[in-house]
């Protein structure tokens, strides 16, 4: 087993040298460290984020980063580092290359060989930019809830109605839409399409969001699409979206500890030099429990995220749980994380636009998207087997 000090402090090292992870996934670890520092400016290079997202993705697909969904293994334990090393770099390249691998997995997974065809060499290239089209305003963690509607005609479909808070609307090639195309109540009756985006009848809101990105809301008026844009079986939908979800959520804590992280580092890169008392401002007895809370949330979201990836990749049918944990715990923790390396930073945290400033806007919707922290305590609530503990004998 390598040594934990061969992987840049970008990762929890000793973590890494952990059974739950194989050498691959080290070695990994190392080439994207090293590929992020390389690629600094163009990841967090200045633009709007509709034209950052597109030069990162495409840096992202030069860079071979995007390559598996092309045929690749599913390796969550890959895509979870991943998502930690891009978002400790920058949010925008975290963003770009989970938006990509979220919108592609329902094609790998349910697509026909010609839809794969179509789609996935480009979107592992990322000449191709996809979105994952689920969310509408009255139906936002309860997909059951859909209400655009897709019409079979003789020649295809015809969908009519709205997304909102869709990443990477604006810039996206190709939409996967859950529509409902049944008159089955709740989940039955939805179904999953690929819409190009130069489908007539598609239009674009774009909704400004506290970090800046790529999103907004999609309007579909009468989008006439062919028999061939069905994704997956008729009446599939919600499996689809429900899978793909259950699937990413794990990575979403990743992400969040990469933010945490690189919130963590700087904090305590300043109070190791900021004067203060005689002394410095890590010496001071509360500041220093302040970051012994930050080690344990950062130790207990890394093992949860890792462990819900080695379950996934070890075939577990409860990975799903193991998802939603790692999310709630690791999001919920971050935002604490975040929120004290501005208090460390004091004024100089709330400076527009300076890293914790930053980092405190973006860590803020890693609670709400792919599921809120509220979902997620549902989620595992409704796992809990309550036979596992015995009857009281009273």
């Amino acid at each position: 087993m390598p040594s934990p000090t061969t992987v840049p402090s970008t990762f929890d090292t000793h973590l890494l040298a952990l059974p739950l992870y194989e050498d691959h996934h080290r070695e990994l670890a190392q080439r994207l460290v090293t590929w992020c520092a390389e690629q600094r400016e163009v990841l967090a290079g200045a633009g709007r984020p509709e034209a950052v997202g597109r030069r990162v993705l495409r840096a992202l697909g030069d860079g071979g980063w995007l390559a598996f969904l092309d045929g690749g293994p599913d390796d969550y334990r890959a895509l979870c580092l991943a998502r930690e090393a891009l978002a400790y770099a920058d949010d925008l390249a975290d963003y770009a290359f989970s938006i990509q691998a979220l919108s592609a997995t329902p094609l790998r997974r349910f697509g026909t060989d010609e839809q794969r065809r179509r789609y996935l060499p480009g979107l592992a290239a990322g000449t191709l930019c996809g979105a994952f089209a689920v969310s509408e305003e009255a139906a936002g963690s309860d997909v059951a809830a859909i209400g655009l509607t897709a019409r079979e005609t003789a020649s295809g479909w015809l969908l009519n109605g709205a997304k909102a808070w869709i990443a990477n609307a604006g810039i996206a090639d190709v939409y996967t839409v859950i529509a409902r195309t049944g008159p089955g109540p709740g989940a039955f009756g939805l179904s999953a399409f690929l819409v190009p985006s130069d489908t007539p009848g598609l239009r674009v809101e774009p909704v400004p969001m506290i970090a800046p990105r790529a999103l907004g809301h999609l309007v579909l008026d009468d989008c006439a699409l062919p028999p061939e844009a069905l994704l997956g079986a008729r009446g599939g939908g919600y499996p689809i979206a429900m899978e793909v979800l259950g699937r990413f959520r794990m990575t979403v804590g990743a992400a969040a500890l990469g933010f945490a992280r690189r919130a963590a580092d700087a904090a305590l890169a300043r109070s190791r030099e900021r004067p203060m008392q005689g002394g410095k401002l890590f010496d001071l007895p509360t500041v220093r429990a302040a970051f012994a809370e930050m080690e344990v949330k950062l130790d207990a979201a890394a093992l949860l995220v890792a462990r819900s990836a080695w379950e996934i990749d070890r075939g577990s049918p409860r990975y799903a749980r193991h998802s939603s944990v790692a999310k709630l715990y690791a999001t919920e923790a971050a935002q604490q994380i975040v929120d004290s390396a501005v208090q460390l930073f004091g004024a100089a945290g709330l400076v527009h636009d300076s890293l914790l400033e930053r980092l405190y806007r973006q860590i803020r919707s890693l609670r709400i998207y792919e599921g809120s922290s509220e979902v997620q305590r549902a989620i595992i609530a409704a796992a809990i087997d309550p036979d596992r503990a015995p009857r009281s004998a009273s």
